[in-house]
């Protein structure tokens, strides 16, 4: 599995963020501008003792990514989506894409694959989830559907 933050801004959402992919052998991809240095203290202690087990990918855009892993599936996750996310059927190699805390994910990217995109039910006049218990909840159904892949 692939989890990419676009332009994360919580240094401590990320952390958790990469903690969560280093015990799920996810590989975490963070799309620039990033809200916070990669050397924060927040950060870092989020992820305590887990860097060591991450793989991690800086990437300029989404569409860098895009064109790295044209072959993959992409599976964007949006208040605004019209599936839920356990109405899809995630591969082992698919990527789940997150927007930033403030905003989500761009309106253009949101257009351009509305076929693409998932939700996590949640009352209406709530915004949002926390952005590292959403990745929890979606990767969490992905890796279920292929039987956790090797996690013990």
């Amino acid at each position: 599995m692939h989890l990419v933050l676009v332009e994360p801004e919580i240094p401590a959402n990320t952390g958790n963020v990469a903690r969560t992919c280093a015990v799920t052998g996810a590989e975490l991809h963070l799309v620039k501008p990033l809200g916070f240095s990669v050397d924060d203290k927040h950060l870092k202690r989020a992820g305590l003792d887990y860097w060591h087990l991450l793989t991690i990918h800086y990437h300029d855009s989404l569409q860098e990514i895009f064109e790295a892993y044209p072959e993959y599936s992409f599976h964007f996750a949006t208040t605004r989506g019209n599936k839920l996310y356990t109405e899809v059927a995630y591969g082992p190699n698919d990527f789940l894409v997150f927007g930033k805390e403030t905003a989500g994910l761009p309106d253009q990217i949101i257009n351009n694959h509305q076929d693409s995109c998932i939700r996590i039910p949640m009352l209406n006049n709530a915004r949002s989830l926390n952005l590292s218990n959403s990745v929890a909840i979606v990767l969490f159904e992905a890796l279920r559907q292929n039987n956790f892949c090797g996690l013990r």
